[in-house]
C-alpha cells in the first residue's frame, strides 16, 4: 500500500488549518494532492522506503502529529492506489487506518460487497440506472460483461466502472494547490417548509462563508446552492458571478437570487449548502469602483466585524435577522 486517503475533521471556520496540515504530509511526501475542503491524496512510494515503515505505520504517525500540532483528528484510508485508498476512506474511523491488501484477490474481495456508489466518479444518476438492472453492488458489476454496462451508461463511462469494480487503478496522485472551493452547510433540526427560516440560513451560510473567504485571503467566482429535502433529494443551482468577491452581501445577494429561482412552494427542507468555487487570490482580484457611499461603509463595516469576530468569536458580530 503507498497511498493515503486522509480527512482531517477540521471544525467549522478551520479551513486555514489546512495548509498547515498538508505541509504536515509533506514532511514524508513532496507529492501530496489536495481534496478540498478537508481532505488529501499522499503517494508514500519512496517514503515506504525512506523510513523503513509501510504506509499504515506512517498514517498512524501522521495522524498522533496532526494531534499534537493541530488538535485535529483524522480518518485515513490506504491503498495500492488513488481509486482504491479513495474507497477504503469510507471504512475508515478515527484510530483505525482501512487499508485494501495488494493481492488481485484480496482487491476484489474487498470490493465484491461494496455499493456502486463507493466508487469515485459514480453518481446517483450512473448508480440508479444499475441498481434498476440488477447491478447494485461492485461485485455485481465486476462480473457483468464490460459491453452491457457500456449499453447502460455509455461507452467511456462503462469501460470506467468496469475496470474500476475490478480493481483495475489507473489514477496517480497529483500535487496542486490547497484549496479550490469551500461550502458551508446549515441543516434544520425539524424539516423546515418556512421561506424565512430559509433566507435566515442562507443569510448566515454566506456570511460563515464571506468570513472564511476573507480570512484565507481568498475571493470566490462562483456561488452554489444545493437544497436538500425531506425525501433526501436535492436541488442544486449554480452562479459566476458578475466579478470574484469574499464580500459577504454580495455572496448573500446571489444565495436569495438562486433560492427564488427554484420557486419552493411548501418544500420540506431539510438542509441548505452554500459552495464558493474556482478560488483565487483576493490580492489579484479586481472591483469595480462604484458613486454608492453604502457599498463602501458596508465593506468597512464588514472589515471591522471581521477584527471583532477574530478577537471576540464568530458571534461577537452578527445581523440582527440572526440575533434571535
Amino acid at each position: 500500500m503507498t497511498i493515503l486517503c486522509v480527512r482531517f475533521q477540521l471544525p467549522p471556520l478551520h479551513e486555514g488549518a489546512l495548509p498547515g496540515l498538508l505541509g504536515l504530509l509533506e514532511e514524508f511526501t513532496p507529492v501530496v494532492e489536495a481534496l478540498p475542503p478537508d481532505g488529501a491524496l499522499a503517494d508514500l512510494r519512496g517514503a515506504e522506503r525512506y523510513f523503513g515503515r509501510s504506509a499504515v505505520e506512517l498514517a498512524a504517525v501522521i495522524r498522533v502529529r496532526a494531534l499534537a500540532l493541530y488538535g485535529v483528528d483524522c480518518v485515513i484510508g490506504a491503498g495500492p492506489g488513488p481509486m482504491l485508498a479513495r474507497v477504503a476512506l469510507r471504512d475508515a474511523r478515527p484510530g483505525v487506518t482501512c487499508a485494501v491488501p495488494e493481492a488481485p484477490d484480496a482487491i476484489a474481495e474487498f470490493l465484491a460487497g461494496k455499493p456502486v456508489v463507493a466508487l469515485p466518479g459514480v453518481g446517483k444518476a450512473t448508480a440508479r440506472i444499475l441498481c434498476e438492472y440488477g447491478l447494485d453492488t461492485l461485485g455485481r458489476v465486476a462480473a457483468a460483461p464490460l459491453s452491457t454496462l457500456q449499453r447502460l451508461v455509455g461507452a467511456k463511462a462503462g469501460r470506467e466502472v468496469y475496470e474500476k469494480a475490478n480493481g483495475v487503478d489507473r489514477g496517480r496522485v497529483v500535487p496542486n494547490a490547497v484549496s479550490r472551493s469551500l461550502s458551508v452547510e446549515r441543516p434544520f433540526s425539524l424539516d423546515e417548509l418556512d421561506p424565512s427560516c430559509h433566507r435566515r440560513a442562507m443569510l448566515s451560510a454566506a456570511g460563515e462563508l464571506g468570513a472564511r473567504l476573507r480570512s484565507l485571503e481568498k475571493v470566490c467566482r462562483t456561488l452554489t446552492l444545493t437544497v436538500r429535502y425531506a425525501d433526501r433529494s436535492s436541488t442544486t443551482r449554480t452562479r459566476t458571478l458578475t466579478e470574484p468577491t469574499a464580500h459577504s452581501a454580495a455572496l448573500t445577494k446571489e444565495a436569495y437570487g438562486m433560492y427564488e429561482s427554484l420557486g419552493l412552494q411548501r418544500a420540506r427542507v431539510r438542509a441548505l449548502t452554500l459552495r464558493a468555487e474556482g478560488l483565487a487570490a483576493a490580492e489579484h482580484a479586481s472591483h469595480q469602483l462604484t458613486f454608492d457611499p453604502v457599498d463602501e461603509k458596508v465593506r468597512r463595516i464588514e472589515e471591522v466585524a471581521d477584527r471583532a469576530r477574530a478577537k471576540f468569536g464568530p458571534r461577537a458580530v452578527m445581523p440582527g435577522a440572526l440575533a434571535a
